[in-house]
């Protein structure tokens, strides 16, 4: 006996077996049970055709839900068809027509042997049932095999005892059909698709789920689609449609119950796979199958959720649950958690269903979760395929799943459920803060589009006076960040004008206007005229954070020494502040203490400054906050956190793996930011000349807005230039840096030293007067900040252009102010200029012991620009450089340091990262570079490692 149905040889050799024992004179009753799909119904086809070339007569008969209000109709139909009982009509008896029936098989198998087939006996009328099992009473004495089909699957309803439940087990011969295994299933799809792909015969497999019904429905329906193509996740990527076809057929022989619980099953899992992140595809597809195995416990806690949100029994929904698994209709996750194979078999479960049932059955799931307790962000993922419900809980989970989001840093996710709570009833009061965060996390996510207008029709709604002016910092936050500047500060001005009777939030508006015109040179000056005139008459009006502005803008102006800065700036930090408008006076102070060298005070006050600020609500300190922690770490010469910060902040890979020019970067939209500024110079000192070019090139500055962050990517850029040898270039930027900067009245080089950077051109390019002019007029604006960064500077290059016992003079002076100052890579460049006076001057022994000082600080410091000079200075003077510490705790930087102890001391990558204020991957990137220094590889080594080096 053969056939094309795989892995049913043992069903074969039992029915031909059977069949011969017929032949003989002794018949059989064999069942063949199996699940819905598995091929009962071809296997039955198989034994018949079999028997009836082995010379038996076959009666066939095929049992429907029809006819079970039809006494006989099963018996009917097996014997209406053979002529000699064609007249054949039940009595109103059922005995005597079960015995007439009987006498009359008997009868027609005496002529020869018979093979009766009956197809879904489950399905038969009671009385065809009776007849059949008193039939495996008597058949043994006859030439007849009778051969029945049986659905046999778990099901949430329980079904009635299957046709042998009275009968002894030695009456009848029961044979399971067992889903296909994988090797099976996949020979069957090489058989259809010869030269089809590993992977993509596991992803016919998988959504064939071991039933050759679904197997071979799906590949009728990708003949039109074969390989290469994908198998497609959704229905409606097939035609003509056998497969959802096959999946329905088979949703509806389960009955209601299971039917229900296998779509809110679906529903639950594209719920959870739609919305979680990472996200990877949900059923990862390797070469070598899954296990079929399930965990107990996440199969029970997934039962007890179905069974809450459909009111099935718990217990039958975990044994269906099982059973599902068993069969390969399920497969466990990573996890454990039993899920559809595939993603089309999930999609077809859930083709069926109309969209408000569906819509229901996940408002259920997600009541069904709270009521257990899970997590808030997992309840909300199921509200997010609801309707708008009108229950209180319902929004109270989306708010608090978007709190959640915004702390963990996931505002893509905050944002869906912020539109999903939106779609609630909510009184205009409240709809007008979501709307604020919503724009705010939309605006701050890149979908600026979309976040302007929410911002602007929240600011319509009616609310309270602090919530307007949430929405109108929010709005001119986003508007300046877009280059509308005046625009942005327009509106804050109309808001300030319903504010009467509310001076604190009046003096946070105008702050704030004051501060987002820095980014607009015609509106700065009105805004600072207006709060210095304001100031002079009426100081209360302009407040605690407008005096703070003025003393930034003194010391910009070079109208203020960095001591008397201070002092006025911690007197003011002491007065009470306003919540919204304290990030003002925190983020001020932070920048001018950075400027003043007091950066672990600068570190401080921003720290406070990004506590108070809420992630989902644009402000306009959030970004001048984070521009102040990179001016911190520019200043202390850490370019391994500016690179990777800098790389958080712009959003794009800012260092790539290569280092040639021939990858060209994307095009920027918009001008240069803060953060281009940094890693530009950042890549420049540690010799990354390759992707300073390309980041360089990523913007058209003829057509970028005017701003000091333009200015200051000017620098940045003139140094490049500069780097790379050319002169000339590198000059215009500096000049055109600095008639910008003087053009908004910043003249200190506190900001950008573009004085000093434009004097080492003038005096490469052989102009020594010009060169010396504009480092003494550095000198003297230095002077008046009065802080060693900057006078040192300033002495470095005025000594360079001097030369001679004056030159020397000036650079041991730049070297003395510069060992009391944080900036170590301005202390190299000041080591490296005396060493090489030094030289020029005849003291050579003094001068390598300078230019060894300058290499070694520069190894340690990473700033490989400065050391390759350093070093080519000594091999010009005919010294070699002795060797640095290339690891042990000597090589470490300053926070490399600070966050191996913080790690040693047992803090988490998070933890140190809120601590300090960075990224994340910061942290990874300098305990990586710690471990390879320190020669370890685990993170419980560190203590030691650092202790045993102390």
């Amino acid at each position: 006996m053969t056939g094309p149905l795989r892995e049913r040889e043992e069903a074969h050799a039992l029915l031909a077996a059977e069949a011969e024992r017929a032949r003989a004179g002794g018949g059989r009753f064999v069942l063949l049970r199996g699940a819905t799909g598995t091929g009962r119904s071809a296997m039955l086809e198989a034994a018949a055709a079999h028997a009836a070339g082995r010379g038996l007569r076959v009666l066939r008969a095929r049992c429907s839900p029809e006819d079970t209000a039809v006494p006989f109709a099963a018996v009917l139909h097996l014997l209406g068809p053979v002529p000699e009982f064609a007249d054949l009509t039940p009595g109103l008896d059922d005995r005597g027509s079960a015995a007439r029936l009987w006498r009359l098989l008997r009868s027609y198998a005496a002529r020869s042997p018979v093979l009766v087939a009956v197809d879904d006996v489950h399905l038969a009328d009671e009385a065809s049932r009776r007849w059949l099992v008193e039939a495996a009473r008597r058949v043994d004495r006859l030439p007849v095999l009778v051969v029945a089909t049986e659905r046999s699957q778990y099901d949430i309803d329980p079904r009635p005892a299957g046709l042998t439940h009275a009968l002894s087990p030695s009456l009848v011969r029961t044979h399971t059909l067992a889903p296909l295994t994988d090797t099976a299933a996949g020979a069957l799809v090489r058989a259809a698709f010869p030269t089809a792909p590993d992977d993509w015969t596991a992803d016919c497999v998988h959504a064939g789920a071991g039933n050759p019904l679904l197997l071979h429905a799906l590949l009728d329906d990708l003949h039109g689609t074969p390989p290469p193509s994908p198998v497609p996740d959704t229905c409606a990527a097939l035609y003509p449609g056998a497969y959802p076809a096959a999946v329905s057929w088979w949703l509806d022989t389960t009955g209601p119950t299971t039917a229900e619980t296998a779509r809110t099953l679906a529903a639950l899992e594209q719920a959870d796979d739609a919305h979680s992140r990472p996200r990877p595809h949900p059923h990862p597809r390797p070469r070598t199958p899954p296990s079929r195995t399930v965990a107990p416990a996440p199969l029970a806690t997934t039962a007890a959720l179905l069974a809450d949100a459909t009111g099935a029994d718990p217990a039958r929904v975990a044994g269906w649950l099982t059973a599902m698994t068993r069969l390969g209709m399920l497969r466990a996750d990573a996890e454990g958690r039993p899920r559809y194979a595939h993603p089309l078999l999930r999609d077809a479960v859930l083709s069926g269903w109309p969209g408000a049932r569906r819509r229901a059955a996940q408002l259920a799931v997600a009541e069904a979760m709270l009521r257990r307790g899970d997590r808030v962000d997992a309840v909300a993922r199921q509200l997010l395929g609801s309707g708008p419900a009108g229950l209180p809980w319902v929004l109270r989970v989306l708010r608090d799943a978007v709190a959640v989001a915004v702390h963990q840093g996931r505002p893509d996710d905050a944002v869906v459920y912020l539109r999903r709570a939106l779609a609630e009833p909510l009184p205009d009061d409240l709809r007008q803060r979501l709307l604020t965060e919503l724009g705010s996390l939309e605006y701050a996510s890149a979908d600026a589009p979309a976040g302007l207008p929410r911002l602007a029709e929240a600011l319509d709604l009616p609310a309270e006076p602090r919530d307007r002016v949430r929405t109108a910092l929010a709005l001119g936050t986003a508007l300046a960040g877009r280059g509308e500047v005046r625009a942005a500060v327009e509106v804050l001005r109309a808001t300030e004008a319903g504010l009467t009777g509310h001076p604190e939030l009046v003096r946070t508006v105008r702050t704030a206007s004051a501060l987002l015109s820095d980014q607009d040179q015609t509106v700065r000056r009105e805004a600072y005229r207006w709060l210095t005139d304001t100031a002079r008459r009426s100081p209360e009006l302009v407040g605690a954070t407008g005096q703070a502005l003025l003393v930034r803008y003194a010391a910009t102006a070079g109208a203020s020494s960095a001591k008397a800065a201070m002092a006025r700036l911690r007197t003011l930090l002491t007065e009470p502040a306003e919540p919204l408008a304290e990030p003002f006076l925190l983020g001020t102070a932070a920048a001018v203490a950075q400027w003043a060298d007091e950066l672990d005070e600068a570190e401080g006050l921003v720290e406070r400054g990004l506590a108070g600020q809420r992630p989902s609500l644009l402000h306009p300190m959030q970004r001048a906050l984070r521009d102040v922690l990179l001016d911190i770490a520019a200043a202390r010469g850490d370019y391994t956190r500016l690179l990777a910060e800098t790389e958080t902040e712009t959003g794009a890979e800012t260092v790539p793996d290569t280092d040639t020019d021939t990858d060209a970067e994307t095009p920027a939209a918009g001008g240069p930011t803060n953060a281009d500024a940094h890693a530009l110079l950042a890549l420049v000192e540690t010799g990354r000349a390759a992707q300073a070019r390309r980041l360089a090139a990523r913007f058209d500055l003829r057509g970028a807005p005017d701003s000091w962050e333009l200015n200051r990517f000017l620098y940045a850029r003139g140094i490049l230039r500069l780097s790379d040898g050319d002169t000339t270039g590198a000059l215009h930027d500096f000049l055109e840096c600095g008639r910008r900067q003087s053009a908004r009245a910043v003249l200190s080089p506190v900001v950008t030293p573009w004085r000093s950077a434009a004097a080492r051109c003038r005096l490469a390019l052989g102009s020594p007067r010009e060169a010396i002019a504009l480092a003494e007029e550095e000198l003297r604006l230095a002077r008046v900040w009065d802080t060693p960064r900057t006078i040192g500077r300033a002495l470095r290059v005025l000594a360079r252009a001097t030369g001679g016992r004056r030159g020397l003079e000036l650079a041991e002076e730049s070297v003395a102010l510069l060992r009391d100052s944080p900036a170590d890579a301005e202390l190299i460049a000041a080591l490296l200029t005396r060493g090489r006076l030094l030289s020029t001057g005849g003291d050579r022994s003094r001068a390598r012991d300078s230019l060894r000082e300058a290499a070694e600080r520069a190894e340690r410091l990473g700033a490989v620009r400065l050391r390759s000079r350093a070093e080519e200075a000594l091999r010009a003077g005919g010294a070699r450089r002795t060797s640095t510490a290339h690891t042990g705790t000597a090589s470490l930087t300053g926070s490399e340091r600070r966050i191996a102890e913080l790690a040693a001391a047992g803090r988490t990558n998070t933890e140190i990262a809120d601590l300090l204020h960075i990224a994340r991957r910061t942290v990874e990137t300098h305990l990586t570079s710690a471990y390879r220094k320190l020669g370890i590889r685990r993170r419980g080594e560190l203590a030691e490692a650092l202790k045993g080096e102390a």
